[in-house]
């Protein structure tokens, strides 16, 4: 299958997963996310998938310098409640990184090893868009998207779908779209705004 170019561009994610060893998928318990793997598993690329994405890429930087984050010791809190706006899918990209989740899905092995739950909170008292905790060092970074200040994200959406959209427009929606995603990947330090405590 052929996808944009610059999807290979996108620095990956590697995640210290312990589960991973004790299911035998790898020997090494390191498991490396890109983000055409984040695209198959959301369905589709667009501003929401690219700064869940990038912003998981930033944090986990910031929170973990030079070592390797671990699934299972992050905690994501999101502003907003999950049926607000694109706030799902924003859970559905970090939750494939880092494995939090709500109080449903995996609740682990007996004894509550490798529990996914309780990780992920919506409607988080807190100022910032997301709010990334490191539980075991209990390092906050608190994270605001700011996708306007270089692209028009709904301007370029409409113009495939309004009433008087010409063929034209709807065909040249797709590389039009993708390429809106790359310029929020070539400014990513303009629109993500980071602050750690």
């Amino acid at each position: 299958m052929k996808y944009p170019d610059f999807f290979s561009s996108i620095e990956t994610i590697t995640l210290y997963d312990e589960l991973s060893q004790f299911l035998w998928v790898n020997n090494d318990w390191i498991l490396e996310i890109s983000y055409l793997d984040i695209v198959k598993t959301a369905w589709h690329s667009c501003w929401t998938v690219w700064w869940a994405y990038i912003i998981a890429l930033k944090w986990l930087k910031e929170l973990y310098k030079n070592e390797i984050p671990k699934r299972w010791e992050i905690k994501i809190e999101l502003k907003r409640t999950e049926t607000d706006d694109n706030t799902w899918v924003i859970w559905c990209v970090l939750s494939n990184i880092t494995w939090a989740t709500t109080n449903y899905w995996f609740w682990g092995i007996p004894g509550w090893k490798y529990n996914r739950r309780w990780l992920l909170f919506y409607w988080a008292d807190i100022e910032s868009d997301v709010c990334i905790t490191r539980l075991d060092t209990n390092e906050k970074v608190y994270i605001n998207y700011i996708p306007w200040k270089v692209v028009n994200p709904m301007k370029i959406l409409k113009s495939a779908i309004k009433p008087d959209a010409t063929e034209e427009d709807k065909k040249s929606f797709p590389t039009r779209f993708q390429n809106m995603v790359k310029t929020l990947f070539e400014n990513k330090d303009k629109v993500i705004e980071m602050k750690k405590i």
